[in-house]
Protein backbone atom coordinates (compact mmCIF):
# COMPACT_ATOMS: atom_id res chain seq x y z
CA UNK A 1 0.00 0.00 0.00
CA UNK A 2 1.31 3.44 -0.94
CA UNK A 3 2.06 5.70 2.03
CA UNK A 4 2.62 9.41 2.51
CA UNK A 5 3.58 11.46 5.57
CA UNK A 6 2.10 14.78 6.72
CA UNK A 7 2.01 16.74 9.94
CA UNK A 8 -1.73 17.31 9.98
CA UNK A 9 -4.45 15.57 7.99
CA UNK A 10 -7.77 17.38 7.61
CA UNK A 11 -10.81 15.40 6.47
CA UNK A 12 -13.35 17.69 4.78
CA UNK A 13 -13.05 20.90 2.78
CA UNK A 14 -15.71 23.05 4.43
CA UNK A 15 -14.87 26.19 6.38
CA UNK A 16 -14.01 24.26 9.55
CA UNK A 17 -11.53 21.96 7.86
CA UNK A 18 -9.94 24.66 5.73
CA UNK A 19 -9.56 26.88 8.79
CA UNK A 20 -7.67 24.09 10.56
CA UNK A 21 -5.33 23.65 7.59
CA UNK A 22 -4.64 27.39 7.25
CA UNK A 23 -3.92 27.77 10.97
CA UNK A 24 -1.68 24.70 11.07
CA UNK A 25 0.30 25.93 8.06
CA UNK A 26 0.81 29.28 9.79
CA UNK A 27 2.56 27.41 12.61
CA UNK A 28 4.79 25.45 10.30
CA UNK A 29 2.76 22.33 9.55
CA UNK A 30 2.80 20.31 6.38
CA UNK A 31 -0.99 20.04 6.20
CA UNK A 32 -3.10 18.01 3.77
CA UNK A 33 -6.86 18.35 3.19
CA UNK A 34 -8.87 15.51 1.68
CA UNK A 35 -12.37 15.82 0.22
CA UNK A 36 -14.36 12.74 -0.76
CA UNK A 37 -16.36 14.44 -3.54
CA UNK A 38 -15.20 16.20 -6.69
CA UNK A 39 -16.23 19.63 -5.33
CA UNK A 40 -14.77 21.85 -2.62
CA UNK A 41 -16.74 23.35 0.21
CA UNK A 42 -19.03 20.75 1.74
CA UNK A 43 -22.15 22.06 3.45
CA UNK A 44 -20.53 25.46 3.99
CA UNK A 45 -20.53 26.22 0.26
CA UNK A 46 -24.30 25.76 0.03
CA UNK A 47 -25.08 27.65 3.24
CA UNK A 48 -25.65 31.24 4.25
CA UNK A 49 -22.00 31.39 5.24
CA UNK A 50 -22.55 33.44 8.38
CA UNK A 51 -20.71 32.87 11.65
CA UNK A 52 -21.94 33.69 15.16
CA UNK A 53 -19.08 35.26 17.10
CA UNK A 54 -20.05 37.08 20.30
CA UNK A 55 -17.91 39.96 21.54
CA UNK A 56 -16.22 40.25 18.14
CA UNK A 57 -13.99 43.22 17.29
CA UNK A 58 -16.07 44.20 14.25
CA UNK A 59 -19.07 45.22 16.36
CA UNK A 60 -17.46 48.50 17.34
CA UNK A 61 -17.69 49.76 13.75
CA UNK A 62 -21.46 49.88 14.25
CA UNK A 63 -21.42 51.35 17.73
CA UNK A 64 -22.47 48.01 19.21
CA UNK A 65 -21.00 46.46 22.32
CA UNK A 66 -20.80 43.03 23.90
CA UNK A 67 -18.89 41.26 26.63
CA UNK A 68 -17.69 37.77 27.42
CA UNK A 69 -19.96 37.81 30.46
CA UNK A 70 -23.09 38.59 28.40
CA UNK A 71 -22.16 36.05 25.75
CA UNK A 72 -21.59 33.27 28.28
CA UNK A 73 -24.80 34.15 30.13
CA UNK A 74 -26.74 33.98 26.86
CA UNK A 75 -25.23 30.65 25.85
CA UNK A 76 -25.97 29.15 29.24
CA UNK A 77 -29.56 30.37 29.00
CA UNK A 78 -29.94 28.82 25.54
CA UNK A 79 -27.93 25.62 25.84
CA UNK A 80 -28.55 24.74 29.47
CA UNK A 81 -26.58 21.89 31.00
CA UNK A 82 -26.46 19.80 27.80
CA UNK A 83 -22.93 21.11 27.20
CA UNK A 84 -20.35 21.71 29.91
CA UNK A 85 -19.75 25.21 31.16
CA UNK A 86 -16.06 24.83 30.32
CA UNK A 87 -16.84 24.16 26.67
CA UNK A 88 -19.28 27.08 26.44
CA UNK A 89 -16.65 29.34 27.97
CA UNK A 90 -14.06 28.06 25.51
CA UNK A 91 -16.28 29.08 22.61
CA UNK A 92 -16.84 32.56 24.00
CA UNK A 93 -13.09 32.98 24.52
CA UNK A 94 -11.79 31.38 21.33
CA UNK A 95 -14.25 32.48 18.63
CA UNK A 96 -13.18 36.17 18.68
CA UNK A 97 -9.55 35.06 18.61
CA UNK A 98 -10.25 32.84 15.61
CA UNK A 99 -11.89 35.73 13.77
CA UNK A 100 -9.02 38.11 14.44
CA UNK A 101 -6.39 35.51 13.52
CA UNK A 102 -8.00 34.83 10.16
CA UNK A 103 -8.46 38.51 9.37
CA UNK A 104 -4.78 39.12 10.08
CA UNK A 105 -3.37 35.97 8.47
CA UNK A 106 -5.63 35.06 5.54
CA UNK A 107 -8.03 36.37 2.90
CA UNK A 108 -11.02 35.41 5.04
CA UNK A 109 -12.97 38.60 5.79
CA UNK A 110 -16.35 39.31 7.37
CA UNK A 111 -18.65 42.23 8.13
CA UNK A 112 -20.76 42.50 11.25
CA UNK A 113 -24.51 42.56 10.55
CA UNK A 114 -27.58 43.81 12.43
CA UNK A 115 -28.96 40.27 12.49
CA UNK A 116 -30.59 39.69 15.87
CA UNK A 117 -29.83 36.73 18.11
CA UNK A 118 -32.62 34.18 17.84
CA UNK A 119 -33.64 34.71 21.49
CA UNK A 120 -32.85 38.41 22.00
CA UNK A 121 -35.00 38.74 25.10
CA UNK A 122 -33.11 36.10 27.06
CA UNK A 123 -30.46 37.31 29.52
CA UNK A 124 -27.32 38.24 27.62
CA UNK A 125 -29.10 38.29 24.23
CA UNK A 126 -28.33 40.97 21.66
CA UNK A 127 -30.37 42.51 18.87
CA UNK A 128 -27.53 42.51 16.38
CA UNK A 129 -23.87 42.32 15.31
CA UNK A 130 -22.88 38.95 16.75
CA UNK A 131 -23.59 37.44 13.34
CA UNK A 132 -20.95 38.07 10.67
CA UNK A 133 -21.43 37.88 6.90
CA UNK A 134 -18.52 36.88 4.60
CA UNK A 135 -17.39 39.69 2.34
CA UNK A 136 -18.24 38.93 -1.32
CA UNK A 137 -15.34 37.90 -3.55
CA UNK A 138 -14.90 37.54 -7.29
CA UNK A 139 -14.76 34.06 -8.78
CA UNK A 140 -11.71 35.31 -10.70
CA UNK A 141 -9.70 34.99 -7.47
CA UNK A 142 -9.90 31.20 -7.80
CA UNK A 143 -9.10 30.96 -11.50
CA UNK A 144 -10.21 27.66 -12.99
CA UNK A 145 -10.58 26.16 -9.51
CA UNK A 146 -13.82 28.14 -9.25
CA UNK A 147 -15.50 25.47 -11.34
CA UNK A 148 -14.61 22.92 -8.65
CA UNK A 149 -16.34 24.98 -5.96
CA UNK A 150 -19.66 23.45 -4.94
CA UNK A 151 -22.48 25.70 -6.22
CA UNK A 152 -24.76 27.46 -3.73
CA UNK A 153 -28.12 26.03 -2.77
CA UNK A 154 -30.71 26.97 -5.43
CA UNK A 155 -32.77 28.90 -2.89
CA UNK A 156 -29.90 31.34 -2.20
CA UNK A 157 -29.93 32.48 -5.83
CA UNK A 158 -32.17 35.35 -6.94
CA UNK A 159 -32.64 35.26 -10.70
CA UNK A 160 -29.16 33.80 -11.10
CA UNK A 161 -27.34 36.37 -8.99
CA UNK A 162 -25.96 36.06 -5.49
CA UNK A 163 -26.90 38.20 -2.53
CA UNK A 164 -25.49 38.96 0.93
CA UNK A 165 -27.34 38.59 4.24
CA UNK A 166 -28.12 42.29 4.52
CA UNK A 167 -29.17 42.50 0.86
CA UNK A 168 -31.44 39.50 1.35
CA UNK A 169 -33.18 41.19 4.29
CA UNK A 170 -33.73 44.33 2.24
CA UNK A 171 -35.28 42.38 -0.63
CA UNK A 172 -37.35 39.95 1.47
CA UNK A 173 -38.89 42.69 3.61
CA UNK A 174 -39.23 45.13 0.69
CA UNK A 175 -37.35 47.74 2.70
CA UNK A 176 -36.48 51.12 1.24
CA UNK A 177 -34.28 50.78 -1.83
CA UNK A 178 -35.05 47.11 -2.49
CA UNK A 179 -36.05 47.63 -6.12
CA UNK A 180 -32.89 49.58 -6.96
CA UNK A 181 -30.80 46.94 -5.22
CA UNK A 182 -32.45 44.18 -7.25
CA UNK A 183 -31.86 46.14 -10.45
CA UNK A 184 -28.17 46.62 -9.69
CA UNK A 185 -27.59 42.98 -8.79
CA UNK A 186 -29.51 41.78 -11.81
CA UNK A 187 -27.51 44.06 -14.10
CA UNK A 188 -24.21 42.89 -12.63
CA UNK A 189 -25.23 39.36 -13.50
CA UNK A 190 -26.85 39.69 -16.92
CA UNK A 191 -24.46 42.29 -18.36
CA UNK A 192 -21.43 40.17 -17.46
CA UNK A 193 -21.44 38.61 -20.92
CA UNK A 194 -17.96 37.01 -20.71
CA UNK A 195 -18.95 35.06 -17.59
CA UNK A 196 -22.41 34.21 -18.96
CA UNK A 197 -20.60 32.50 -21.84
CA UNK A 198 -18.83 30.23 -19.32
CA UNK A 199 -21.42 29.46 -16.64
CA UNK A 200 -24.84 30.32 -15.25
CA UNK A 201 -23.22 31.17 -11.93
CA UNK A 202 -22.55 34.71 -10.76
CA UNK A 203 -18.99 36.02 -10.86
CA UNK A 204 -19.71 37.79 -7.57
CA UNK A 205 -19.67 35.16 -4.83
CA UNK A 206 -21.62 35.73 -1.63
CA UNK A 207 -22.77 33.82 1.46
CA UNK A 208 -21.30 30.31 1.80
CA UNK A 209 -19.69 30.39 -1.63
CA UNK A 210 -17.84 33.56 -0.65
CA UNK A 211 -16.63 32.04 2.61
CA UNK A 212 -15.34 28.86 1.02
CA UNK A 213 -13.79 30.80 -1.87
CA UNK A 214 -11.91 32.97 0.61
CA UNK A 215 -10.77 29.88 2.51
CA UNK A 216 -9.67 28.21 -0.73
CA UNK A 217 -7.76 31.26 -1.93
CA UNK A 218 -5.96 31.38 1.41
CA UNK A 219 -5.11 27.67 1.14
CA UNK A 220 -4.00 27.83 -2.49
CA UNK A 221 -1.84 30.91 -1.87
CA UNK A 222 -0.11 28.96 0.90
CA UNK A 223 0.37 25.85 -1.24
CA UNK A 224 -1.79 23.70 1.01
CA UNK A 225 -2.75 20.62 -1.04
CA UNK A 226 -6.42 19.65 -1.22
CA UNK A 227 -7.09 16.21 -2.66
CA UNK A 228 -10.56 15.86 -4.09
CA UNK A 229 -12.23 12.48 -4.62
CA UNK A 230 -10.30 11.08 -1.67
CA UNK A 231 -12.45 9.27 0.88
CA UNK A 232 -11.65 8.37 4.47
CA UNK A 233 -12.03 4.64 5.03
CA UNK A 234 -10.41 3.98 8.39
CA UNK A 235 -8.46 5.68 11.15
CA UNK A 236 -5.16 4.16 12.23
CA UNK A 237 -4.79 4.10 16.02
CA UNK A 238 -1.62 2.76 17.60
CA UNK A 239 -1.01 2.59 21.35
CA UNK A 240 -4.21 4.55 21.89
CA UNK A 241 -3.23 7.50 19.67
CA UNK A 242 -4.27 8.48 16.15
CA UNK A 243 -1.32 7.88 13.83
CA UNK A 244 -2.87 8.00 10.40
CA UNK A 245 -5.71 7.12 8.08
CA UNK A 246 -6.49 4.70 5.30
CA UNK A 247 -8.06 6.56 2.38
CA UNK A 248 -9.29 5.67 -1.08
CA UNK A 249 -7.89 7.75 -3.94
CA UNK A 250 -8.04 7.07 -7.66
CA UNK A 251 -9.52 3.66 -6.92
CA UNK A 252 -6.61 2.65 -4.70
CA UNK A 253 -6.09 2.48 -0.97
CA UNK A 254 -3.27 4.46 0.57
CA UNK A 255 -2.11 5.23 4.07
CA UNK A 256 -1.53 8.78 5.27
CA UNK A 257 0.72 8.92 8.34
CA UNK A 258 0.45 11.92 10.63
CA UNK A 259 3.00 13.44 12.95
CA UNK A 260 0.69 15.93 14.69
CA UNK A 261 -2.85 14.72 14.25
CA UNK A 262 -6.05 14.34 12.27
CA UNK A 263 -8.90 16.86 12.20
CA UNK A 264 -12.25 15.36 11.22
CA UNK A 265 -14.43 18.04 9.63
CA UNK A 266 -16.53 16.01 7.20
CA UNK A 267 -20.06 17.04 8.12
CA UNK A 268 -22.84 15.10 9.78
CA UNK A 269 -25.01 12.12 8.83
CA UNK A 270 -28.16 13.76 7.46
CA UNK A 271 -27.84 11.90 4.14
CA UNK A 272 -27.52 8.48 5.76
CA UNK A 273 -31.01 6.95 6.04
CA UNK A 274 -29.93 4.22 8.44
CA UNK A 275 -28.22 6.63 10.84
CA UNK A 276 -31.23 8.98 10.72
CA UNK A 277 -33.62 6.14 11.50
CA UNK A 278 -31.44 4.97 14.36
CA UNK A 279 -30.95 8.37 15.98
CA UNK A 280 -33.37 11.12 14.93
CA UNK A 281 -36.98 11.62 15.88
CA UNK A 282 -39.54 9.73 13.80
CA UNK A 283 -40.69 10.26 11.13
CA UNK A 284 -37.51 11.28 9.35
CA UNK A 285 -36.36 11.25 5.76
CA UNK A 286 -33.15 12.12 3.92
CA UNK A 287 -35.34 13.97 1.40
CA UNK A 288 -36.26 16.47 4.09
CA UNK A 289 -32.68 17.73 4.34
CA UNK A 290 -31.44 20.81 2.50
CA UNK A 291 -27.86 19.52 2.72
CA UNK A 292 -25.84 18.59 -0.34
CA UNK A 293 -26.49 14.85 -0.18
CA UNK A 294 -22.93 13.75 0.58
CA UNK A 295 -22.88 13.86 4.37
CA UNK A 296 -23.25 10.22 5.31
CA UNK A 297 -21.46 10.16 8.66
CA UNK A 298 -18.27 8.49 7.39
CA UNK A 299 -15.95 10.33 9.76
CA UNK A 300 -18.27 9.79 12.72
CA UNK A 301 -18.42 6.04 12.23
CA UNK A 302 -14.67 5.84 11.58
CA UNK A 303 -13.99 7.68 14.84
CA UNK A 304 -16.42 5.48 16.74
CA UNK A 305 -14.63 2.39 15.41
CA UNK A 306 -11.39 3.95 16.67
CA UNK A 307 -12.79 4.28 20.19
CA UNK A 308 -14.41 7.72 20.21
CA UNK A 309 -17.65 8.30 22.10
CA UNK A 310 -20.66 10.00 20.51
CA UNK A 311 -23.10 12.57 21.87
CA UNK A 312 -26.24 14.46 20.80
CA UNK A 313 -26.94 11.96 18.04
CA UNK A 314 -30.66 12.76 18.24
CA UNK A 315 -30.07 16.43 17.38
CA UNK A 316 -30.10 18.39 14.14
CA UNK A 317 -30.15 21.96 12.86
CA UNK A 318 -33.87 21.89 12.16
CA UNK A 319 -35.92 23.91 9.72
CA UNK A 320 -39.35 23.80 8.01
CA UNK A 321 -38.73 22.08 4.68
CA UNK A 322 -40.49 22.39 1.35
CA UNK A 323 -40.12 19.50 -1.08
CA UNK A 324 -40.40 20.49 -4.73
CA UNK A 325 -40.63 17.48 -7.03
CA UNK A 326 -37.74 17.46 -9.46
CA UNK A 327 -35.33 19.27 -7.13
CA UNK A 328 -32.43 17.34 -5.62
CA UNK A 329 -32.84 18.61 -2.05
CA UNK A 330 -35.33 20.31 0.23
CA UNK A 331 -35.70 24.06 0.61
CA UNK A 332 -35.79 25.52 4.12
CA UNK A 333 -38.12 28.42 4.91
CA UNK A 334 -35.52 30.57 6.64
CA UNK A 335 -37.12 34.00 6.63
CA UNK A 336 -40.48 34.43 4.92
CA UNK A 337 -42.44 32.90 7.82
CA UNK A 338 -42.02 36.24 9.60
CA UNK A 339 -43.79 38.17 6.86
CA UNK A 340 -47.32 39.41 7.55
CA UNK A 341 -50.12 37.14 6.36
CA UNK A 342 -48.19 33.85 6.35
CA UNK A 343 -49.36 31.22 8.82
CA UNK A 344 -48.71 27.56 9.64
CA UNK A 345 -51.59 25.25 10.60
CA UNK A 346 -52.03 21.64 11.64
CA UNK A 347 -54.69 19.13 10.59
CA UNK A 348 -57.16 20.89 12.86
CA UNK A 349 -56.67 24.05 10.84
CA UNK A 350 -55.12 25.68 13.90
CA UNK A 351 -51.87 27.56 14.39
CA UNK A 352 -49.60 25.84 16.92
CA UNK A 353 -46.44 27.97 16.94
CA UNK A 354 -44.95 31.39 16.34
CA UNK A 355 -44.20 31.32 12.61
CA UNK A 356 -41.55 34.05 12.96
CA UNK A 357 -39.42 32.15 15.47
CA UNK A 358 -36.07 30.83 14.29
CA UNK A 359 -36.18 28.15 11.62
CA UNK A 360 -34.64 25.70 14.10
CA UNK A 361 -37.44 26.30 16.61
CA UNK A 362 -40.15 26.04 13.95
CA UNK A 363 -38.60 22.96 12.36
CA UNK A 364 -38.46 21.20 15.71
CA UNK A 365 -42.01 22.23 16.62
CA UNK A 366 -43.37 20.78 13.40
CA UNK A 367 -43.15 17.47 15.25
CA UNK A 368 -45.88 18.81 17.55
CA UNK A 369 -48.37 18.37 14.69
CA UNK A 370 -48.97 15.46 12.36
CA UNK A 371 -46.52 15.61 9.48
CA UNK A 372 -46.91 17.50 7.22
CA UNK A 373 -48.17 20.87 8.45
CA UNK A 374 -49.38 23.54 6.03
CA UNK A 375 -48.29 27.06 5.06
CA UNK A 376 -51.38 29.20 4.42
CA UNK A 377 -51.55 32.67 2.79
CA UNK A 378 -53.85 34.83 0.66
CA UNK A 379 -53.60 36.76 -2.60
CA UNK A 380 -52.15 39.85 -0.87
CA UNK A 381 -49.14 37.80 0.22
CA UNK A 382 -48.98 36.12 -3.18
CA UNK A 383 -48.74 39.50 -4.88
CA UNK A 384 -46.10 41.01 -2.61
CA UNK A 385 -43.70 38.38 -1.34
CA UNK A 386 -41.69 35.31 -2.22
CA UNK A 387 -42.89 32.34 -0.17
CA UNK A 388 -40.61 29.34 -0.35
CA UNK A 389 -40.20 28.36 -4.01
CA UNK A 390 -43.01 30.71 -5.11
CA UNK A 391 -41.80 34.13 -6.27
CA UNK A 392 -44.12 37.16 -6.09
CA UNK A 393 -46.92 36.98 -8.65
CA UNK A 394 -45.46 39.77 -10.75
CA UNK A 395 -42.26 37.79 -11.24
CA UNK A 396 -43.90 34.36 -11.43
CA UNK A 397 -47.60 34.34 -12.42
CA UNK A 398 -49.61 31.33 -11.36
CA UNK A 399 -49.85 30.07 -14.94
CA UNK A 400 -46.04 29.94 -15.18
CA UNK A 401 -45.53 27.50 -12.32
CA UNK A 402 -43.39 24.49 -13.10
CA UNK A 403 -44.86 21.00 -12.95
CA UNK A 404 -43.14 20.50 -9.58
CA UNK A 405 -44.69 23.64 -8.09
CA UNK A 406 -48.12 22.76 -9.43
CA UNK A 407 -47.81 19.40 -7.72
CA UNK A 408 -47.45 20.86 -4.23
CA UNK A 409 -49.54 24.05 -4.31
CA UNK A 410 -53.24 24.22 -3.46
CA UNK A 411 -55.24 27.25 -4.64
CA UNK A 412 -58.89 27.87 -3.77
CA UNK A 413 -61.46 30.65 -4.00
CA UNK A 414 -62.52 30.26 -0.38
CA UNK A 415 -60.96 29.13 2.87
CA UNK A 416 -63.58 26.40 3.10
CA UNK A 417 -62.50 25.01 -0.25
CA UNK A 418 -58.83 25.30 0.70
CA UNK A 419 -59.35 23.43 3.96
CA UNK A 420 -61.14 20.62 2.13
CA UNK A 421 -58.42 20.51 -0.53
CA UNK A 422 -55.59 20.05 1.97
CA UNK A 423 -57.53 17.87 4.39
CA UNK A 424 -57.71 20.12 7.43
CA UNK A 425 -60.70 21.11 9.55
CA UNK A 426 -62.89 23.71 7.84
CA UNK A 427 -64.18 25.12 11.12
CA UNK A 428 -60.67 25.19 12.53
CA UNK A 429 -59.23 27.12 9.60
CA UNK A 430 -62.10 29.62 9.61
CA UNK A 431 -61.60 30.20 13.34
CA UNK A 432 -57.87 30.68 12.75
CA UNK A 433 -58.57 33.28 10.06
CA UNK A 434 -60.91 35.15 12.40
CA UNK A 435 -58.21 35.21 15.07
CA UNK A 436 -55.33 36.39 12.90
CA UNK A 437 -57.54 39.04 11.31
CA UNK A 438 -58.31 40.39 14.76
CA UNK A 439 -54.69 40.14 15.92
CA UNK A 440 -53.57 42.02 12.82
CA UNK A 441 -55.75 44.99 13.75
CA UNK A 442 -54.49 45.18 17.32
CA UNK A 443 -50.89 44.26 16.48
CA UNK A 444 -50.83 41.68 19.26
CA UNK A 445 -50.64 37.96 18.52
CA UNK A 446 -52.39 36.78 21.68
CA UNK A 447 -51.71 33.12 20.99
CA UNK A 448 -48.01 32.88 20.04
CA UNK A 449 -46.56 36.39 20.14
CA UNK A 450 -45.56 36.61 16.46
CA UNK A 451 -43.70 39.88 15.91
CA UNK A 452 -43.05 40.32 19.61
CA UNK A 453 -39.25 40.58 19.58
CA UNK A 454 -36.38 41.93 17.51
CA UNK A 455 -35.66 38.64 15.79
CA UNK A 456 -39.27 38.18 14.68
CA UNK A 457 -39.33 41.70 13.27
CA UNK A 458 -35.99 41.36 11.47
CA UNK A 459 -37.77 39.73 8.53
CA UNK A 460 -41.10 41.47 9.02
CA UNK A 461 -42.41 44.04 6.56
CA UNK A 462 -41.68 47.53 7.97
CA UNK A 463 -44.45 48.92 5.78
CA UNK A 464 -47.11 46.95 7.64
CA UNK A 465 -48.45 48.31 10.94
CA UNK A 466 -49.04 47.97 13.81
CA UNK A 467 -47.24 44.59 13.66
CA UNK A 468 -44.84 44.00 10.74
CA UNK A 469 -45.36 40.23 11.08
CA UNK A 470 -49.18 40.12 11.18
CA UNK A 471 -51.72 40.71 8.40
CA UNK A 472 -55.21 39.36 7.71
CA UNK A 473 -55.90 36.07 5.99
CA UNK A 474 -58.82 37.49 4.07
CA UNK A 475 -58.37 38.17 0.35
CA UNK A 476 -59.08 35.33 -2.09
CA UNK A 477 -57.79 33.28 -3.72
CA UNK A 478 -56.07 31.41 -0.92
CA UNK A 479 -52.95 29.24 -1.17
CA UNK A 480 -51.34 26.42 0.79
CA UNK A 481 -48.47 23.97 0.49
CA UNK A 482 -47.09 21.28 2.85
CA UNK A 483 -44.00 21.64 5.02
CA UNK A 484 -41.95 19.00 6.84
CA UNK A 485 -39.54 18.91 9.82
CA UNK A 486 -36.39 19.23 7.72
CA UNK A 487 -32.81 20.18 8.49
CA UNK A 488 -29.66 21.82 7.21
CA UNK A 489 -27.52 19.12 8.83
CA UNK A 490 -27.24 16.94 11.91
CA UNK A 491 -25.39 18.23 14.97
CA UNK A 492 -24.57 15.10 16.91
CA UNK A 493 -21.26 13.32 16.57
CA UNK A 494 -17.91 12.80 18.21
CA UNK A 495 -17.69 13.91 21.81
CA UNK A 496 -14.87 16.47 22.16
CA UNK A 497 -13.19 18.53 24.86
CA UNK A 498 -12.28 22.22 24.90
CA UNK A 499 -9.29 21.50 22.66
CA UNK A 500 -11.55 19.76 20.09
CA UNK A 501 -9.90 16.44 20.97
CA UNK A 502 -12.03 13.35 20.47
CA UNK A 503 -13.01 11.72 23.75
CA UNK A 504 -13.52 8.08 24.59
CA UNK A 505 -16.63 7.00 26.44
CA UNK A 506 -14.66 7.31 29.69
CA UNK A 507 -13.95 10.98 28.95
CA UNK A 508 -10.27 10.51 28.15
CA UNK A 509 -8.93 12.12 24.95
CA UNK A 510 -7.60 10.15 22.02
CA UNK A 511 -4.22 11.79 21.36
CA UNK A 512 -3.92 13.15 17.85
CA UNK A 513 -7.62 12.91 16.96
CA UNK A 514 -9.77 16.04 16.68
CA UNK A 515 -13.24 16.85 15.38
CA UNK A 516 -15.11 20.01 14.47
CA UNK A 517 -18.27 21.16 12.72
CA UNK A 518 -21.13 18.71 12.33
CA UNK A 519 -18.75 15.78 12.73
CA UNK A 520 -18.54 16.70 16.41
CA UNK A 521 -21.25 17.03 19.05
CA UNK A 522 -22.24 20.69 18.83
CA UNK A 523 -21.18 23.19 21.48
CA UNK A 524 -24.66 24.68 20.94
CA UNK A 525 -26.32 21.58 22.34
CA UNK A 526 -29.86 21.12 21.09
CA UNK A 527 -30.48 24.80 20.45
CA UNK A 528 -29.56 27.48 17.89
CA UNK A 529 -28.59 30.77 19.57
CA UNK A 530 -28.11 32.86 16.43
CA UNK A 531 -27.40 32.89 12.71
CA UNK A 532 -23.99 31.33 12.15
CA UNK A 533 -24.09 28.97 15.13
CA UNK A 534 -23.14 26.11 12.82
CA UNK A 535 -20.16 27.49 10.91
CA UNK A 536 -18.89 29.71 13.74
CA UNK A 537 -18.08 26.71 15.97
CA UNK A 538 -16.79 24.72 12.98
CA UNK A 539 -14.19 27.39 12.26
CA UNK A 540 -13.45 28.12 15.91
CA UNK A 541 -12.70 24.52 16.81
CA UNK A 542 -10.81 24.02 13.56
CA UNK A 543 -8.63 26.89 14.77
CA UNK A 544 -8.41 25.43 18.29
CA UNK A 545 -7.63 21.91 17.04
CA UNK A 546 -4.82 23.06 14.75
CA UNK A 547 -3.20 25.13 17.47
CA UNK A 548 -3.40 22.30 19.97
CA UNK A 549 -2.01 19.79 17.48
CA UNK A 550 0.89 22.14 16.75
CA UNK A 551 1.57 22.74 20.44
CA UNK A 552 0.70 26.45 20.34
CA UNK A 553 -0.31 27.73 23.76
CA UNK A 554 -0.05 31.52 23.55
Amino acid sequence: MEETDVDLLVVGSGAGGLTAAIVAQKYGANALVIEKTDQYGGTTATSGGGIWVPNNHLMAEHGASDSMEDALLYLRECVGDVVSGERLQSYVEQSPKMLKFLEENSDIKFVSTPYSDYFPDRPGGKTGYRTLDPVPISADELGDEFFNLRPPHPQTIFGGFTITMKEAQTVITRAKGWQMLMAKLSASYWFDIPFRMKTKRHRRLALGNALVARCLKSAFDRNIPIWRQTALEELVVENGAAKGAIVSRDGKQMRINVARGIVLAAGGFESNAQMRDANLRSPTNTEWSASNGNNTGDAITAAQAAGAGLKLMDAAWWGPAVLVPGEDRARILFAERALPGIYIVNQNGERFLNEAASYDEVGRQLYDAPVPAWIIFDSTVRAKYAVGPFLPKSAQPDFSWSAGLKEIIHKSKTLEELATSIGVSVDGLLATADKVNRFSKTGMDEDFGKGGNAYDRYYGDPGVTPNPCMAPLAKPPFYAFPIYPGDIGTKGGIDVDTNAQALRDDGQPIPGLYATGNTSASVMGRTYPGAGSTIGPAMTYGYVAARHAMGVND
